[in-house]
């Protein structure tokens, strides 16, 4: 017997649970699916080809990777090599969820075998013990660790026989992208060895520092699944770095419970806040040409790299929300369009935390002083200098309030921050009291 090994966002061999379930002999396939492929940016689009052909290289040159829709790809390619069963990593987000269904329906008598997720914890598996969602981040994260995670399972490439494919395979030539790093399942594990041995132990204390190589950078593997998460759990205990894959779980259960967060607020009752929608200002923001220095030093940075620091996201989220007043799914999408490692669930959930209508219970007061944060968190100026060339002869922290030394060709800040902050808490508060 036959089976088809469908890859989606698991493009590796190590812990892959499907291949235990497969039969001996496989066919490993990826389909290009119209649907994902169109709003991804270049960034991800030359790392996703590029993991696919490290994945290739894996199966000998065997990886079927075709375009068009899953719904009627999978189930002619299972016919065409007699395939029994199709197997895969359960898809947890909504439109995944929508096309598995689709998929298994078409497929008839072929089975369609889910084994593992893209998470430690399949999201929908942690509950209260009433049976009803988490809705706080706090509780949902004991509750998790104390539910556990499986071990890694025991496979390699070798696990099964790759059949050959019965057509060649088209994967796309890359985009033109910025500067990535290596992709493919050995890339993520050197990666996640360099910052487990070199790194890990001063995280704590170093992982706010945009100017800093403190951070993992395994979000752009977790994200096509090159590594899985619990090949990291395997090597942690309790900390900061766990609670980030925390957040992770956190919000793919937030979006398996909640797959309208997607595109809308989580708390419906923000859907009557008032909003400004200048796309002048959006454009700047977008440009990072927006006078302040922290904020167009990561938007910046998203254009030059296709990533941004954690810490410098949460800043430029809220200066678009809080300054600027506009949507959040404006910057979400942009974010979506940019990023090498655009993950809707954290994507999503991270910006509706930053607009105070996702799952945070107290966002009213957290409005980012965006000069105040870069002074914090960039203290000598060297992240800001890294991606405002216009400020690069601009010494120490005084880069952080150019507007101080009217430095020619850079932009005067195109809003008041105080005053801004003022109009966003009376934004709130009416909303609050409404």
């Amino acid at each position: 017997m036959t089976s088809v090994i469908w890859f989606r966002r698991d493009l590796r061999t190590r812990d892959h649970p499907a291949l235990l379930s497969a039969d001996r002999q496989a066919l490993g396939l990826f389909v290009l699916d119209k649907r994902l492929v169109k709003p991804a940016g270049a960034a991800r689009l030359a790392f996703l080809y590029r993991c696919l052909r490290d994945l290739d290289q894996q199966l000998g040159g065997r990886l079927l990777v075709v375009s068009g829709d899953p719904v009627e790809l999978v189930p002619r390619v299972a016919r065409q090599i007699d395939a029994t069963s199709v197997h895969v990593s359960a898809d947890t987000a909504p439109y995944g969820r929508e096309r598995d269904e689709n998929v298994e329906k078409a497929l008839g008598d072929i089975d369609f075998i889910r084994s593992g997720s893209p998470y430690a914890v399949t999201p929908g598996r942690v509950t209260k013990p009433d049976g009803t969602p988490y809705k706080v981040f706090t509780p949902f994260s004991r509750a998790w660790a104390d539910h556990g995670w499986r071990k890694p399972a025991d496979t390699n490439a070798s696990t099964v026989d790759w059949i050959e494919p019965p057509r060649a395979s088209r994967i796309p030539a890359d985009p033109k992208a910025p500067d990535l790093p290596k992709a493919g399942e050995q890339a993520a594990h050197d990666a996640w060895e360099l910052f487990r041995d070199e790194r890990l132990a001063d995280y704590p204390e170093r992982r706010d520092r945009p100017d800093k190589p403190a951070t993992s950078w395994m979000s752009p593997y977790l994200r096509w699944g090159c590594i899985h998460p619990r090949t990291l759990l395997a090597d942690l205990e309790a900390g900061p770095y766990r609670n980030e894959l925390a957040w992770r779980e956190f919000y793919a259960d937030v979006l398996w419970h909640r797959p309208d967060s997607a595109r809308q607020n989580l708390d419906r009752r923000f859907d009557k806040i008032e909003l400004d929608h200048d796309q002048d200002a959006f454009d700047a923001w977008c440009r990072g040409e927006t006078g302040f220095p922290i904020v167009d030093a990561g938007m910046r940075q998203l254009l030059e790299t296709g990533w941004m620091h954690n810490r410098v996201r949460m800043i430029v989220a809220s200066f678009l929300v809080k300054d600027l007043h506009l949507p959040w799914w404006w910057g979400a999408r942009h974010f979506m369009r940019h990023l090498v490692d655009g993950d809707l669930a954290s994507n999503q959930h991270n910006w509706q935390w930053a607009a105070g209508s996702g799952t945070d219970a107290a966002p009213y007061f957290r409005v980012f002083n965006p000069t105040t944060q870069g002074e914090k968190f960039d203290p000598n100026g060297d992240y800001v200098r890294r991606f405002v060339p216009e400020l690069r002869d601009v010494p120490g922290k005084r880069v952080h309030k150019p507007w101080e030394l009217s430095v020619p060709g850079y932009p005067s800040p195109i809003v008041e921050h105080a005053h801004e902050r003022e109009v966003a808490l009376a934004r709130y508060n009416a909303l609050k009291q409404a």
